[in-house]
């Protein structure tokens, strides 16, 4: 019995820190999600996401939905499921990871930074799409999306909808190589309804 929860401490201690280093906005979980008709939100692929059979083979997920409807929400409810099943995940906003590859350049550590990307498990990148790139932040954000490819799973969490990315970019042929490699193959969640905020304790 005390070998038992010895176990059980060790176990809940590594998932906290898993949780912590990943760095999500919300403390989510699957329990919390709630479906209504109008949010055209799946039950049973939401279920099927939860059991991150699609980190295991390394494909990724896109949410989208106007302000307010729980994109960010569901994003961290998947994220925590895949700390629950010992993946590292690592959440960050777009315009902030434009920030820091941009700084990396000057300051030596973009190999580094690079390296970290690539090698996270799940990469939740939330806020996609805010304003449109400039040339030098679309060509960093297709390495990051080139060097995670085919290798470890991206979580894409956008306002806007996916047919409007190609604009997102000042260099169509970037926009091509990223919407090529991100779009094709993943799991789509379009989320509809009104706000969920009133629903936020």
């Amino acid at each position: 019995m005390l070998v038992d929860a010895e176990w059980t401490s060790r176990q809940n201690k590594y998932l906290a820190n898993l949780v912590k280093k990943a760095g999500m906005r919300y403390n989510a979980r699957i329990e919390e999600v709630i479906y209504k008709q109008d949010r055209n939100l799946d039950r049973q692929m939401m279920i099927q996401l939860s059991t991150c059979t699609w980190i295991a083979e390394r494909l990724d997920v896109i949410i989208t939905g106007a302000t307010g409807t729980g994109k960010t929400f569901i994003g961290c409810v998947l994220g925590n499921c895949a700390c629950r099943n010992n993946y590292k995940v690592l959440y960050k906003r777009v315009p902030r990871l434009l920030t820091d590859l941009a700084i990396s350049k000057g300051d030596g550590t973009y190999n580094k930074l690079m390296k970290e990307l690539k090698k996270v498990r799940l990469l939740i990148l939330d806020d996609w799409g805010l304003a449109p790139l400039d040339p030098a932040e679309g060509r960093d954000f297709l390495e990051v999306i080139e060097e995670r490819h085919q290798n470890n799973s991206t979580l894409i969490i956008s306002q806007v909808p996916i047919g409007n990315w190609h604009a997102l970019f000042s260099d169509p042929t970037v926009a091509d190589a990223v919407l090529d490699r991100l779009v094709h193959g993943s799991y789509l969640i379009e989320l509809g309804g009104d706000t969920m905020r009133k629903y936020r304790k």
